[in-house]
């Protein structure tokens, strides 16, 4: 074990004998160090997947403290705050001096949050937990999405993407541990989810004394060199607005898929709610397949290139797929999912080199923006179908990904592979 420990996550002796022997600031940072991308990836998917627990217990919670859906949205809501707009600040504040046991500390403040959620005794007391847990979640973001970075060597899009990976298995995985410990149980079962969140301590644990080694020897290492940035100005502020549509389109798309595509298929095709729910894995499945392929490709071919295959690509498929028989609909939406997702570590990647420097303030802007369109295209769209049908929102969202077009306006700041 030691052994092990020692090659994936270097004590700082072997850490500065390294350094020393090579005389090579770059090899520092060229060598992709897959072990402490995967031990960042596991922190990712036991943070969402307790984060996930919050949707999943919705029914239990209303039922026991008799909430209207005012209130579940008021729930929503707080979680949703603290856990997109804070993640800027913290990635600002990471920007400006690291904090090597920041992921430790976020998994800390989420257990506290989880403890709170199980003993809540009013609802006051349930706003409290979730928020405790979205702030976890906005200390947890930017800095593993920074250290991903730093990790990556030369495959910068490979490792955003095996760390997202872990995000949305976890995502995946909480639902169904949620229906097998806590919905036949009681509230009170959600606290077997601290142990989930203890071993996601112990592991960020060993991330963060990593990257503190990593720190000590780059520190000593490496002379500091100012990092021209490619675009400036009005062309920064352009490319960013750019960015963010795109998250609107992916985000808001994916929140009609992941919170709605069980209702449409059964008001189209009157299947059980049993076969709508392994229809809706299906598509999650392939969202992680993509995520995966995603950062493969943006390593290979660009990341400008991926984000105009990804948001764009996905238009003719999400077109078709409200007007096609059940069999074509989930093919369809297999595809959607494996395109569309492919998306998010190249915006990611070329968000950070559209602002070298600013990996933490980048991560967490687009982290938080993304937690927050999936939550507000949540509200909207279950709003719309109040008013609408469930089809209509599927007709209507079936033209998000037509703003992939403003790809055509981000400068091109890569370089030739």
């Amino acid at each position: 074990m030691q052994g092990q420990y020692s090659r994936e996550f270097p004590s700082i002796t072997n850490y500065k004998m390294q350094a020393t022997a090579t005389q090579d600031p770059k090899q520092l940072v060229q060598k992709t160090l897959f072990g402490v991308l995967f031990a960042i990836s596991i922190g990712h998917f036991l943070n969402d997947m307790i984060q996930s627990i919050i949707t999943s217990v919705y029914p239990l919670l209303k039922q026991h403290y008799q909430l209207s859906f005012s209130q579940i949205g008021l729930i929503t809501f707080t979680f949703q705050v603290t856990a997109s707009l804070l993640q800027p600040i913290v990635g600002f504040i990471t920007d400006r001096k690291a904090r090597p046991f920041s992921l430790a500390i976020g998994m800390a403040v989420t257990m506290t949050g989880v403890i709170m959620l199980a003993k809540a005794p009013g609802f006051l007391e349930l706003l409290g937990a979730v928020a405790m847990m979205g702030i976890g979640s906005s200390i947890f973001h930017p800095e593993s999405s920074r250290l991903a970075h730093v990790a990556a060597g030369g495959k910068k899009g490979v490792a955003q993407s095996i760390f997202q990976l872990g995000g949305n298995a976890g995502s995946a995985i909480g639902p169904l541990l949620v229906a097998i410990i806590v919905a036949p149980y009681g509230q009170q079962n959600i606290i077997w989810f601290t142990i989930a969140a203890a071993i996601g301590i112990i592991i960020l644990s060993f991330v963060g004394a990593w990257y503190r080694n990593y720190l000590v020897s780059h520190t000593k290492n490496t002379s500091a060199r100012q990092v021209v940035a490619p675009v400036t100005g009005g062309k920064l502020r352009l490319s960013l607005a750019v960015l963010m549509m795109l998250i609107f389109s992916k985000f808001f798309y994916l929140a009609s898929m992941t919170n709605y595509l069980t209702f449409f298929l059964i008001h189209k095709f009157n299947v059980s709610i049993q076969q709508s729910q392994l229809y809706l894995f299906a598509f999650l499945a392939a969202v992680a397949a993509g995520t995966l392929i995603g950062g493969f490709m943006g390593d290979k071919f660009g990341r400008k290139t991926v984000i105009w295959f990804s948001i764009l690509g996905a238009a003719p498929f999400t077109l078709l797929l409200p007007y096609v028989p059940l069999g074509w609909t989930i093919v369809l939406a297999i595809i959607i999912g494996v395109i569309i997702a492919s998306a998010f570590s190249a915006i990611v990647v070329y968000a950070h080199e559209l602002m070298p420097g600013k990996v933490g303030m980048v991560s967490g802007l687009f982290f938080g923006l993304a937690f927050g369109m999936g939550g507000l295209g949540s509200a909207l769209l279950g709003k719309l179908a109040d008013h609408t049908s469930i089809t209509f929102v599927f007709e209507v969202c079936a033209f998000l990904p037509l703003i992939g077009v403003l790809t055509a306006f981000l400068p091109n700041i890569e370089r030739k592979r």
